[in-house]
């Protein structure tokens, strides 16, 4: 059976004005030409968006992403990282799930971006892992960050990789290279959800918060610590918080 088996109501919460993502930018980098791969996620996968999706885990992925439209349509959320206090409460489980029934439900042009560059595990649940990502275009300083977007299936869904495992992320997250290249590409979409890292204690999710408009919180029954929760939305510049998943066992 599915890992989610509850979802809170997402509640709003004003965005901050003057968010990168609502700056007047140059005119961005088309993907029209992005290359299309199948996805090859399995059952054990739990990307129920895909595998299972008349069961009752993917309608209550629908019903969360029917509350984010809402959201979206008064001004207020365009882009949200997924995170969470620690590690194993199901935060990658949860973004590819929400990006896959924003793209095939609501019908959005959706980019999601495998953003824990340290413990990337959200390709290899899409059976994509060999695909170049992040990592791949800090490296190559002539490429535009573009080039390693890709498709999957025909969905109007996107997938930017984080590549292989980067031992200091903060780099790239912080630099006014990824912000330009960032801001640009996710001009393009109706929605950014980005599989960020877990709160807590790492500080990439805090250099996300300042990049996106919100953020959506996962938490697992019996495996976050209260202390550390409270810790982890203490210590984010921007919280923004828009809503909590909880996530309990099967």
């Amino acid at each position: 059976p599915p890992a989610v088996t509850a979802a809170n109501a997402v509640r709003s919460e004003p965005t901050q004005k003057g968010n990168m993502l609502n700056e007047v930018l140059p005119k961005p980098v088309e993907i029209l030409e992005a290359r299309s791969v199948p996805v090859k996620a399995s059952p054990e996968s739990r990307i129920v968006a895909l595998t299972d999706p008349n069961s009752l885990g993917a309608e209550k992925f629908r019903a969360l992403v029917t509350r984010l439209d809402y959201l979206r349509k008064r001004g207020e959320l365009k882009s949200f990282q997924v995170t969470s206090s620690v590690t194993n409460e199901g935060k990658t489980l949860v973004a590819g799930n929400v990006a896959v029934t924003l793209a095939k439900y609501s019908g959005s042009k959706t980019l999601l971006i495998e953003g824990d560059l340290r413990r990337p595990t959200l390709a290899a649940l899409l059976g994509l892992s060999e695909l170049p990502g992040l990592r791949d275009w800090w490296s190559g300083q002539d490429h535009e960050l573009a080039q390693f977007v890709h498709r999957l299936n025909d969905m109007p869904l996107w997938f930017l990789s984080a590549g292989k495992p980067c031992d200091r992320p903060s780099d790239i997250l912080r630099s006014a290279r990824f912000v330009k290249a960032f801001t640009q590409l996710a001009s393009q979409f109706e929605w950014i959800v980005v599989d960020s890292t877990p709160m807590f204690p790492i500080v990439d999710v805090n250099l996300w918060s300042r990049l996106v408009d919100g953020t959506l919180l996962v938490v697992r029954e019996g495996v976050a610590p209260i202390k550390a929760l409270k810790k982890g939305l203490q210590a984010l510049d921007h919280p923004k918080l828009i809503g909590v998943v909880m996530n309990e066992e099967s």
